[in-house]
């Protein structure tokens, strides 16, 4: 348990960052569940939509420091090369 004042605060916001971050994950996960059932049987208009969805999330989630910025591009690049996107040179 915390000693001091500053300590009891640092434990609040400690608490609510986990629980917010852990709610980014989650979301992230759901999408990329999204993604593959759009993957699995969906319109190709469908499998772009939830892949820029997917992206985007992972984009948010680096910038505001819940994952790494590295995660995030192994993650979209890994989703790009399910969808079949290939990165211009």
């Amino acid at each position: 348990m915390p000693h001091t004042k500053s300590a009891e605060k640092a434990l609040r916001q400690a608490e609510k960052r986990r629980a917010h971050n852990r709610d980014v994950k989650k979301a992230i996960k759901v999408q990329f569940k999204k993604f593959s059932e759009a993957l699995a049987k969906g319109t190709p208009e469908q499998k772009v939509a939830e892949f820029k969805l997917a992206s985007k999330k992972l984009d948010k989630a680096a910038a505001k420091k819940v994952i790494h910025p590295n995660a995030a591009a192994r993650k979209k690049s890994q989703l790009a090369k399910k969808l079949g996107i290939t990165k211009a040179k």
